[in-house]
């Protein structure tokens, strides 16, 4: 299925966790939060001023991400789970 977000939106799929061992402690999978970093898979066309113009957005496919902890909305497509977003909930992009 291909999705295309609307207008200042943007698809995200959240990238794993890499596991950390400190001090000997490892943490279930239950008890780990939900990882703030991101792979950019689709974009809207950009945000509409007041004057009718677009802008573009600062983010494009392929960016790699970080984003609030509770930003955005889940969709789950194709059995792959995936966040909708503002691009003003993006926090930065990673280089």
């Amino acid at each position: 299925m291909k999705i295309r977000p609307l207008h200042d939106r943007v698809l995200i799929e959240r990238l794993e966790e890499r596991e950390l061992k400190k001090g000997g402690i490892i943490i279930p999978d239950t008890a780990k939060e939900k990882p703030q970093e991101g792979r950019v898979i689709a974009v809207g066309n950009g945000k509409v001023n007041d004057d009718g113009k677009k802008i573009p957005l600062d983010v494009k496919t392929g960016d790699k991400i970080l984003f609030g902890k509770y930003s955005g909305s889940e969709v789950k497509l194709d059995d792959k789970e995936y966040l909708i977003m503002r691009e003003e909930d993006v926090l930065a992009i990673l280089e």
